[in-house]
């Protein structure tokens, strides 16, 4: 290996590495100094106010086999604080493509990953202050982690997991999007549909018994049963972490990824 070839080499991860920081930057620090993070904290309370308020009262009565109602229902919290975030995510990756960035990016001496690279890691920004307050709201109606650190930590890792899956589909629609705001609105429905129906809110033998079938098996409930079994509850009905509970989440989120990763790379490869 040449002197100039080891030079050339040696120059080019400090370049990535800035460049990625400099786009990142780019989508974190406007969105602080407008307050517009504080979608971010906001988002997370209300749904925990607009689930918990009304159905409180209905679901002790009816039954759950949870010693609260908030400990049953955090699950769904923390997978609409996702949500939520995903579709922000689509919003950003759809303006830059509309405002032609995509483009101008593919132009310039930019590594065809930094820009993805960049808004997934400003993605992670907003969904792990999103998560922290849905954890806190979740902890002001009685929310508690039952079990010991490891579960706790555990817990933690697969909200972002799943959080990260969602942004990147999402981010990958937006880039495919001609429109922010229609993709926006679009992407509005399918968590309502999801979350509605799910066991995040109610056990599935309380659904009409043709579409129970449906809501036991759909990812938004198989991401609910994993997250309280590693909440715990001190009625103990929360269920035991075993690879059986386990597997279709993980085989979810393992879909999810192997399709939409293969596509944001391929988006991202593209030059003008």
């Amino acid at each position: 290996m040449t002197a100039a070839t080891w030079n050339t080499s040696a120059r080019a991860t400090p370049e990535t590495v800035q460049q990625w920081w400099v786009l990142t930057t780019r989508l974190i620090v406007p969105s602080i100094k407008t307050g517009e993070f504080l979608a971010s904290v906001l988002a997370p309370a209300a749904f925990t106010a607009s689930f918990y308020i009304p159905l409180k009262t209905v679901m002790t009565f009816s039954g759950n086999g949870f010693s609260s109602y908030a400990q049953y229902m955090m699950p769904l919290v923390i997978l609409q604080a996702a949500a939520f975030t995903a579709i922000s995510a689509a919003f950003r990756s759809a303006s830059d493509s509309v405002a032609g960035l995509n483009r101008r990016f593919g132009a310039m001496p930019v590594r065809p990953l930094v820009p993805v690279a960049a808004r997934m890691s400003a993605n992670l920004f907003r969904l792990l202050i999103s998560l922290a307050a849905g954890i806190a709201a979740g902890y002001v109606i009685g929310f508690r982690f039952r079990l010991d650190a490891a579960h706790t930590l555990a817990y933690l890792a697969f909200s972002v997991l799943i959080g990260l899956a969602f942004t990147l589909g999402a981010d990958v629609i937006g880039s495919l999007s001609k429109s922010p705001e229609a993709t926006s609105q679009a992407l509005l429905l399918p968590p309502l549909i999801f979350g509605m129906l799910s066991t995040g809110l109610a056990p599935a033998s309380q659904f009409p018994e043709w579409i129970q079938w449906f809501v036991r098996n759909q990812p938004v409930s198989q991401f609910a049963i994993v997250l309280r079994a590693l909440a715990g509850d001190t009625l103990g009905n929360a269920g035991t972490v075993t690879w059986s509970l386990v597997t279709p989440s993980l085989l979810w989120l393992i879909g999810m990824i192997a399709i939409c990763a293969p596509v944001a790379v391929r988006l991202s490869s593209r030059r003008a």
